[in-house]
């Protein structure tokens, strides 16, 4: 009975402490929204109803009448960024930096935002040097990412693999494959200059850091052609079958020049054709019709086509038979032949782009780098109906 009572007489007690704590946290938020500038809050406003430009008119305002709103700074510069006005988003974020009232973390985090704004804005030397500033500390992994980004714009292929070599997560499958995708570039840019050794380091390092790097392939044969070793250089594109079958098409016509200059051209010829069966695609079909066009005639071409339609119907492949049709055709059954290609054709130009696995982004010539998100090796050359095709 004696506890019955006690709570009796600590009800009322709980409720008036509980409704003074309240009454003290609305006062408190009443004095914080009083506090803050008019304008931010319309600002707030206009974001909410979608009215991004006088959001930003309101937002402007409000650091103008009060100077020490930091994340406002913050936001606001942002909102530059996005828009496009990086020489406003630059001045408000160089504000932030040399201002001595901001914490440490403060400051590293306007630094990395005035870096972004010299990277949108294209001023990689400017970008560099503000991320480089930013190594070392608690930004350095974000620091790390957009240099990486820089040197790959810049083509300096030497600091972008030295970057990729310091991030914690580079012995994973995608940094694997990014940073074989350097090494070969490298290579590329040595072969152009005939500097052969330097090929050839460079390629067994992409190799041995992604065996199944296909332009890695690609280019050891290009080396091997230039050194005047055909075979070799066959031996090269033929591991591409093992490496990832999809890449074929590309070396389709190295391949025939190959065989052509060691005279075994049906030797390569039936090589191609026996990938056809195995590994349909459309570009190395392509690849095929115009050799039967050149080396046997429209009507060769013809049959080439006929049968591969018959395994795989597409729209390209109706196309290339329509394409070798009028050649063979007589003249008095051209003229419709002619009406009926032109009806696919417009058809068919939808299906002919290549498609980044990562974004979507569709072109009609083929990236080893997507140009839209910048992945490597997501721009495979297999055109969007062979995607839509895939079950």
């Amino acid at each position: 009975m004696d506890i019955e009572l006690w709570w009796l007489l600590a009800l009322p007690l709980f409720f008036v402490i509980g409704w003074l704590a309240a009454r003290i946290d609305i006062r408190q938020v009443v004095h914080e929204s009083r506090a803050l500038p008019r304008s931010y809050l319309s600002g707030l406003n206009f974001l909410l109803n979608e009215q991004p430009d006088k959001a930003i008119d309101s937002f402007v305002e409000a650091v103008r009448i009060d100077p020490q709103t930091v994340e406002l700074h913050f936001a606001l510069g942002s909102l530059f960024r996005r828009r496009g006005e990086t020489d406003r988003a630059i001045r408000i974020h160089q504000l932030l930096v040399d201002r001595e009232d901001l914490t440490e973390e403060q400051r590293l985090q306007a630094l990395g935002e005035l870096g972004q704004d010299f990277l949108k804005a294209g001023l990689l030397d400017r970008a560099e040097a503000v991320f480089l500033k930013l190594k070392g500390t608690r930004g350095d992994d974000t620091a790390s990412r957009y240099l990486l980004e820089i040197y790959q714009q810049e083509k300096d292929w030497a600091k972008a693999i030295e970057i990729a070599c310091s991030l914690p997560d580079h012995e994973s499958v995608h940094w694997q494959r990014d940073i074989a995708e350097f090494h070969c570039e490298q290579a590329i840019q040595a072969l152009a200059d005939s500097r052969f050794t330097e090929v050839e380091e460079h390629v067994e390092t992409a190799l041995s850091i992604n065996r199944k790097c296909v332009r890695a392939s690609l280019i050891l044969g290009d080396l091997r052609v230039a050194q005047g070793r055909d075979d070799d250089a066959l031996d090269a594109w033929k591991r591409v079958e093992a490496q990832d079958p999809v890449y074929l098409s590309l070396t389709a016509q190295r391949i025939m020049d190959a065989y052509g200059r060691i005279d075994r051209i049906e030797q390569g010829h039936l090589l191609l054709r026996s990938w056809l069966e195995r590994h349909p695609s459309l570009d190395l079909l392509d690849e095929l019709f115009h050799w039967e066009i050149e080396r046997s005639g429209a009507q060769a071409a013809y049959d080439l086509v006929r049968e591969e339609l018959r395994r795989n119907p597409t729209l390209l492949g109706l196309d290339k038979l329509l394409e070798a049709a009028l050649l063979a055709a007589p003249a008095e059954h051209r003229s419709d032949i002619e009406l009926i290609k032109q009806l696919i054709h417009g058809h068919t130009r939808r299906v002919a782009r290549y498609r980044c696995d990562a974004c979507g982004f569709k072109a009609r010539q083929f990236y080893w780098r997507c140009p839209a998100c910048g992945g490597w090796e997501t721009y495979p050359p297999r055109r969007t109906e062979e995607f839509d095709l895939t079950p």
